[in-house]
C-alpha cells in the first residue's frame, strides 16, 4: 500500500497488479474489466488488474479455447482485459518448447488474434491508461497473486488452506474463496531464516554502500547492490527459490563484492574489527567480524554458531547451506507414493504446471523427506549418545545428550590493541577473538548433569584464517559419557565437491565414516577454494561426511536438490568427575592454485582476476 508514492516519484505511470489484491477489497472478477487508480498521500499511480482466468489458460488451454473463452468476455468495447506473467512458460519450463514452438501454440494463437479483428483489439496498458478514463480509485492490501499467498504460510497452514480451497470449488462456493485470504509475503523472512540472513546482510551492505562518496567506485558498487536484489532466492513456492544452490551463491557473490568495494578506501592493507549488532533483526544482539580478507557473523543466542563466512576474494559465503525442512508439498508426494499414483518425469510430456500430476524425476524420493530440528551453520556443539553413525545422524536417529546445538551462549569480543567502547573494534592489526561459553546440561542415565563449555573464535588480519579452540567442563560429580561433536556446514557448489584425507580424496555427496582423521582438506572446484582443518586434541576424531539433501518440487516435478555438507568431527568422551577436555581447529581457507598440506594434490588452473566472481 505504500508503493504509489515512490513509484509515482520515480516516474511510474501505471503497474500491472495481481486479480487477488482487488478481490481481497471486495470486487468481483466481473468488475476488472479495466484500469484504476490509487495514491498514497496524493501520488497517484493507475493499476491494472492481471487475470488469473487468462494466465491459467495461456499457453495451456488449446488456442480454440482461448478465443472462446475471450469471446465470451466480449460484452462491449470498454471492456478490456490485462494478463502480466512468467516469459518462462513459454519456452523455459519443461514441455513448453515444444508446446509452444514445435506444436506451434505460439504461432497458432497469434493468427487467431489477427483474425479476430472484428471483435478483439490488442492494446498495450500504457496506450489504455492514457486515453480511457479510470473506473475509479481503490486501496488495495498488502497480497500477492493467489498462490504466493499460500506459499507464504507456515508449511502446516498452508496445506489446510488448499485444501479448504479444494473443498469449495467443489461445492461451488465461489461466493467465500475471494475472501479467502493466505499469508505475508513477508513471512518468508521467519519461514526460511536463510532468507532473513541473505536479506539483512543485503540491507547492512546497502548502507555501507549508500555511505560512499558519489562516483564510478559507488556505481559498480551499485551494481552489484542490486544484482544481489534479484529476488529469486529471497523465496520459494512450489519450485525453486531459496533452494537453488547457484542462485544464493550468486547473491552472495554480488554483496560480498559490493562490500569490498564499499572497503576499499581504508587507509590500512591488513585490518580487522569486530562488534556485537544485531543483524538479523531479532532483538537480540550477533557478532560481526570483519577484516580486509574474510567476514564473519556468529549468533550466540543459536549455539554460539558460525552463521556466514565470507572470503573476500573469492566471493563465497562458506556456510551458504539449507536447512531441511518440512514442505507443504511433501504430503503430497508421500501419499502419492504409497498409493503408487506417482509418475516418472518425461521430458516431452507437457502439463498445466497448475494442474499437474505428481511426478518425480527418480524413484525412492521419501527416503530423503528428512527434517532438521536446529539451523545448519558453523561450529555446533553436540553430546550424542555413544555408538552413533555417520547414516544414523545423516537421518537424525543419534540421540542428542546435550543442550547446547540451538541454546544461548554468553558472549564477549575482544577486537585486539586499541579496542572501542561497548565492542566496537577500531580495525586494528592484531587478531579479533570472540570468546562464547555456555553452562548446559548433559544426560547421563535418567540425570542431568551440568557441563560447560568455552569456544573461542580466532580471526587475524590479512589472511583467511580461522581459530577455534573449545573447553568442555564437567562440573558435576558422575562421569561424563558421550560423544562430543563439533558440526560444520558447508555451501560447497555440488556434490562433487570432494574431502582430501591424506593421499585419498571421498567425494561430499555420499555419507561416510573417515576413522582417525586429525588433518582434513575441503576442495571445491565451484568455488575454486581448499578449505584446509587441522586439529590438535588428545585423540583424533572420526570424520562424518553427511551430504545434505532436501526434496523440493520444480518446474519438472520432485526432485532431489544438493544443499551442502556437514562435516562433523567426534570424539568418544569420558570425563570424570572435575575434569576439562580441551581441543583446538584450525581453518585455513586458500586457493586451489596452492598446494595444500597434506593432502599431495594440486589444482589444475590458477584464479587468474579475469576469473573471480568479483
Amino acid at each position: 500500500p505504500h508503493l504509489p508514492k515512490p513509484l509515482a516519484a520515480a516516474g511510474v505511470k501505471y503497474t500491472i497488479v495481481d486479480d487477488t489484491h482487488f478481490l481481497h477489497v471486495g470486487l468481483t472478477e466481473a468488475e476488472l474489466i479495466g484500469h484504476f487508480v490509487t495514491e498514497e498521500d496524493g501520488a497517484i499511480v493507475a493499476i491494472v488488474p492481471s487475470a488469473k482466468a487468462l494466465r491459467y489458460r495461456i499457453p495451456w488451454a488449446a488456442v480454440d479455447d482461448v478465443m472462446r473463452w475471450l469471446r465470451e468476455q466480449a460484452a462491449d468495447d470498454d471492456r478490456v482485459l490485462f494478463m502480466g506473467d512468467d516469459g518462462e512458460k513459454f519456452g523455459l519450463w519443461p514441455g513448453t518448447y515444444a508446446l509452444c514452438w514445435e506444436r506451434g501454440w505460439v504461432e497458432a494463437f497469434f493468427s487467431a488474434l489477427e483474425s479476430a479483428r472484428d471483435w478483439l483489439t490488442l492494446v498495450p496498458p500504457g496506450e489504455w491508461v492514457q486515453a480511457r478514463p479510470a473506473r475509479g480509485r481503490i486501496y488495495l492490501p498488502a497480497a500477492s497473486y493467489d498462490e504466493m499467498t499460500e506459499w507464504a504460510l507456515p508449511a502446516q497452514v498452508a496445506g489446510r488452506l488448499a485444501a479448504l480451497k479444494h473443498d469449495l470449488e467443489a461445492q461451488g462456493r465461489h461466493d467465500i474463496l475471494p475472501f479467502l485470504k493466505g499469508g505475508f509475503w513477508r513471512y518468508f523472512l521467519v519461514k526460511y531464516p536463510e532468507v532473513n540472513t541473505l536479506h539483512k546482510t543485503m540491507l547492512r551492505v546497502s548502507r555501507r554502500v549508500w555511505r560512499m562518496r558519489a562516483g564510478l567506485r559507488r556505481d559498480e558498487a551499485l551494481d552489484h547492490l542490486w544484482r544481489a536484489q534479484c529476488n529469486c532466492p529471497y523465496w520459494h513456492g512450489v519450485f525453486g527459490g531459496i533452494y537453488l544452490g547457484h542462485i544464493r551463491s550468486a547473491n552472495f557473490a554480488h554483496l560480498i563484492a559490493a562490500e569490498r568495494i564499499a572497503d576499499a578506501g581504508r587507509r590500512a592493507r591488513a585490518w580487522v574489527e569486530a562488534r556485537a549488532e544485531d543483524l538479523d533483526a531479532d532483538g537480540q544482539p550477533e557478532v560481526l567480524v570483519r577484516s580486509d580478507a574474510q567476514v564473519l557473523s556468529i549468533d550466540p543466542a543459536d549455539g554460539g554458531s558460525v552463521v556466514t563466512w565470507d572470503v573476500r576474494e573469492a566471493g563465497v559465503n562458506l556456510v551458504n547451506v539449507m536447512t531441511r525442512r518440512a514442505e507443504r508439498y511433501h504430503e503430497p508426494l508421500r501419499e502419492a507414493i504409497a498409493r503408487g499414483q506417482a509418475v516418472l518425469y518425461r521430458p516431452d510430456v507437457t502439463e498445466n504446471i497448475h494442474t499437474t500430476a505428481v511426478r518425480v524425476k527418480e524413484w525412492g524420493l521419501e527416503r530423503y523427506l528428512t527434517t532438521d530440528w536446529y539451523r545448519r551453520s558453523s561450529f555446533l556443539d553436540h553430546f550424542l549418545a555413544p555408538g552413533g553413525t555417520a547414516p544414523a545422524f545423516a537421518r537424525g536417529d543419534v540421540r542428542e545428550l546435550g543442550d547446547f546445538v540451538n541454546q544461548p551462549y554468553e558472549v564477549a569480543i575482544n577486537s585486539g590493541p586499541g579496542t572501542g567502547r561497548r565492542g566496537r573494534g577500531t580495525g586494528t592489526p592484531g587478531p579479533c577473538t570472540v570468546r562464547l561459553a555456555r553452562n548446559g546440561h548433559v544426560w547421563a542415565g535418567l540425570e542431568r548433569v551440568p557441563v560447560r563449555v568455552e569456544k573461542t573464535l580466532t580471526v587475524p588480519a590479512g589472511r583467511t584464517d580461522l581459530g577455534v579452540s573449545y573447553r568442555v567442563t564437567n562440573d558435576s560429580g558422575e562421569a561424563l559419557v558421550a560423544d562430543f561433536a563439533v558440526e560444520t556446514n558447508w555451501g560447497t557448489m555440488g556434490p562433487d565437491a570432494t574431502v582430501v584425507v591424506g593421499a585419498d580424496a571421498f567425494r561430499v555427496g555420499d555419507t561416510r565414516e573417515i576413522a582417525d582423521t586429525g588433518a582434513f582438506t575441503l576442495r571445491d572446484e565451484g568455488w575454486r577454494l581448499a578449505v584446509s582443518t587441522t586439529i590438535d586434541a588428545p585423540l583424533a576424531p572420526r570424520l562424518w561426511v553427511v551430504p545434505l539433501e532436501v526434496v523440493s518440487a520444480s518446474e519438472a516435478g520432485y526432485e532431489r536438490t544438493y544443499q551442502g555438507v556437514s562435516l562433523v568431527t567426534v570424539w568418544s568422551m569420558r570425563l570424570p568427575p572435575g575434569a576439562a577436555w580441551e581441543a583446538s581447529i584450525g581453518v585455513v581457507v586458500g586457493s586451489l592454485a596452492v598446494r595444500m598440506a597434506g593432502s599431495g594434490l594440486c589444482a589444475r588452473h590458477n584464479i587468474e582476476k579475469r576469473d573471480r566472481i568479483w
